[in-house]
């Protein structure tokens, strides 16, 4: 096939619709992937004979191998060839889901899920790196970075419930087959229909970043996980020791090279500053909340997980709405400031919710829920777009993989970070909501926060 190095070649491409409907349909099956263990998590540890501290790792592993993976994908498929990297990503989601299915004990059912987040993390990456190349900058870019975006309400909305469903039908691990099966068809679809884009002029794989990076990462992540169990662990605080030696060997390695994975002085364009600050803030002060709110749901309020995951999907689906149709706001309308006026209402929204107890009913969540979805959705649309219109045109899946590695980090946090807020007054309902209450009103400063930066981010740029 065509091999296309720029926006104006894939924009006249006869794939343009599938080169927004396949980056689509994968980003909504990582996304009820990644969520689909919250709604399952008690039969899946009782089919794998998991303990309490093998439960953290059913629940945070795909985190592992999606924050690992997301930059190294972004950057090879930007050189080596974005559908490539789509199609491997997808058999990859295939293989790994087998193993998810036939795992006969919780070391190989973590295994498999780490293998899912990288594989994950190179249709997350790449399909909004497909969509960058097959889309120039205005209209029709902001429709096809808000459907992506909303992708992501959406399958955070439908992942647990579906989850829960085909449980119920037929036991945990059917949900690995059905990706099994979705998988195998997205990898035949792009294989046919998705026509080869890469950089005009690739940069060659970079060892030493890659490598840096990723283990790097990995090592942050593992040692959040693990810390749940206990900060001061040595095996912890080894972890925690290896990021920042590894890191700090990254940021060495990028700032002498050549040509970099990832070019440092991106951080000094203010829209790639606000691209990865507003996704880890978006996992931090956001998705760390929320992915624990289900739970405390079932038990402080004694929902069951899937009357839990139905009245989370008031915040996901409206998120899933909102973002499609971001498009339609006035394009005067600065994305910087749409993304803070999206986190100033995500804080407010969390003080809405910060109302938690054994005996209210769960309709005193919604009206917090719908602004949340409402801010979801805004902050998802804008940030898919600073992800591919912060960098080089040629480099939009490097783009993709800084801001996606950023939100996982930031969620991996969140949920350590809320975690501890709200199980630290006991465990007993009274004690847990009035610490997922604390965990909400922490939430919402940080939100509130990060908004008032986006300006200041902002008028730097307008001073610049």
């Amino acid at each position: 096939m065509t091999t296309l190095a720029t926006p104006r070649t894939a924009r006249s491409s006869p794939g343009t619709t599938a080169a927004l409907t396949l980056p689509a349909a994968a980003t909504l099956l990582a996304l009820m992937n990644y969520c689909a263990p919250a709604a399952t998590l008690a039969d899946t540890a009782r089919g794998l004979h998991a303990g309490a501290s093998a439960q953290i790792w059913l629940m945070s592993s795909i985190s592992l191998g999606l924050a690992a993976a997301l930059l190294a994908a972004g950057s090879l498929a930007d050189d080596h060839g974005r559908r490539r990297v789509f199609v491997v990503g997808a058999v990859a989601l295939a293989v790994s889901s087998v193993a998810c299915a036939l795992a006969p004990n919780a070391a190989v059912f973590i295994a498999g899920r780490v293998a899912q987040g990288a594989a994950s993390a190179a249709l997350l990456v790449t399909g909004l790196g497909i969509i960058g190349a097959s889309f120039a900058a205005g209209p029709r870019r902001a429709r096809a970075t808000g459907m992506w975006g909303a992708m992501v309400g959406l399958g955070i909305a439908l992942g647990p419930v579906a989850a829960a469903g085909l449980t119920a039908a037929g036991g945990c691990r059917l949900w690995y087959w059905a990706t099994v099966a979705a998988s195998a068809v997205l990898a035949a679809a792009a294989s046919r229909a998705l026509t080869e884009s890469r950089a005009e002029r690739p940069r060659g794989v970079d060892v030493p970043g890659l490598a840096t990076m990723s283990l790097g990462v990995a090592a942050l992540v593992a040692a959040i996980t693990w810390g749940r169990a206990g900060w001061t662990a040595p095996g912890v605080l080894a972890l925690f020791a290896a990021a920042a030696v590894l890191l700090s060997g990254f940021v060495l390695v990028e700032s002498r090279r050549r040509e970099p994975m990832v070019d440092l002085a991106l951080f000094r364009r203010p829209a790639f500053l606000l691209s990865v600050t507003g996704a880890l803030v978006t996992g931090l002060a956001v998705i760390g909340v929320m992915t624990y709110l289900a739970t405390m749901m079932s038990l402080v309020m004694g929902l069951s997980p899937i009357a839990a995951a139905l009245v989370l999907a008031i915040w996901s689906g409206l998120s899933f709405l909102v973002a499609l149709q971001a498009h339609r706001l006035p394009a005067r309308l600065p994305v910087r400031r749409l993304l803070a006026a999206g986190f100033a209402l995500a804080g407010v929204s969390e003080l809405a919710l910060a109302g938690l107890a054994p005996d209210a009913h769960w309709w005193r969540l919604v009206p917090g829920l719908a602004a949340a979805g409402v801010a979801s959705g805004l902050t998802n649309a804008m940030l898919a777009r600073l992800a591919v219109e912060s960098v080089p045109a040629d480099r939009a899946s490097m783009g993709a993989g800084a801001n996606n590695t950023a939100r996982y980090i930031g969620a991996s946090l969140g949920v350590a970070i809320v975690g501890a807020i709200a199980t630290g007054s006991g465990h007993d309902a009274a004690s847990l909501a009035h610490g997922t209450n604390v965990a909400m009103v922490v939430s919402a400063v940080t939100a509130l926060g990060y908004a008032v930066l986006a300006l200041v981010i902002r008028d730097r740029a307008r001073a610049s």
